[in-house]
């Protein structure tokens, strides 16, 4: 199951297709068996620098998730580049969204920048997007996203073994994020960990490490890469992270050529 939130139009089209006899109904195949020990994703209040995105207005459900990537304009959020279609523009992010509050704000997207690997043949060692959002004028002056909500310093591919924190918004309104510490493996050079409660939504949630010793929080991946995040809700993959995604954040750091960001396609599952 892909962690993009648009997978559950189609599963509930599938089944309204099946109650009135276009499709056959055949037996549900069952996820396979989670390994043993595997912990499960607790809701929590969130913290202040991811956020869920809302393509409709914060009326409607929120599907992916994303969060504040520390840069000189303060104005850049990463997320997953398969939760991306067109230029993004107008979309809202919420960080620190809580039960339908917004303690620091709503934020509208300007612009998207993918990695050209992603435009051109979806390659998901590069499923990455980073959104540009508009500044405001708060107490006087004109601030960015991250003036408000802090941000997380862009990492590089945790090692494995390595404890990370994801933070992620599961699909709905109104509702609170959920977070798990697991420990970091690989799969076929994706990041991996195991970890029940990550469904659509969760694509783009970052996985969070601090510095001992510091304030310093870094972001080392997003649910997102391989089957866009994974087939099964236990399981989550990243892009792993390498020098592409740096040279990505320069184009946004400067605005260079703003992509118009193709629709994903399949997840593979």
């Amino acid at each position: 199951m892909s962690r993009f939130s648009g997978v559950r139009v189609i599963v509930l089209l599938a089944a309204a297709l099946v109650s009135v006899g276009v499709l056959s109904a055949g037996p549900a195949a069952a996820d396979p068996p989670a390994p043993p020990g595997t912990p499960t994703a607790t809701a929590f209040a969130g913290i202040p620098t991811v956020g869920p995105l809302f393509r409709n207005g914060l009326a409607q459900n929120h599907g992916c998730t994303a969060s504040v990537v520390a840069s000189p304009r303060h104005d850049l959020i990463l997320a997953a580049a398969h939760c991306v279609s067109g230029t993004a523009a107008g979309w809202q992010f919420a960080p620190g969204y809580n039960d339908g509050q917004t303690p620091h704000g709503v934020w509208t997207v300007t612009h998207a920048y993918v990695d050209p690997k992603w435009s051109n043949g979806q390659d998901p060692q590069h499923d990455y997007a980073i959104l540009e959002l508009a500044d405001q004028r708060l107490g006087g002056r004109e601030v960015g996203v991250q003036d408000v909500a802090g941000a997380n310093i862009l990492g590089q591919a945790p090692r494995s073994d390595q404890t990370i924190t994801d933070v992620a918004y599961n699909a709905g309104i109104d509702d609170q994020p959920v977070r798990c510490s697991t420990a970091v493996y690989y799969t076929d050079g994706f990041p991996s960990f195991n970890c029940h409660g990550y469904v659509g939504g969760s694509s783009g949630s970052p996985w969070l490490s601090t510095v001992p010793g510091s304030h310093r929080t870094y972001v080392e991946g997003v649910i997102a890469g391989l089957h866009q995040g994974g087939c099964y809700e236990y399981t989550s993959y990243s892009p792993a992270f390498k020098p592409e995604v740096y040279k990505l954040m320069v184009r946004a750091t400067f605005g260079l050529h703003p992509d118009n960001v193709p629709v994903a396609g399949s997840d593979g599952c």
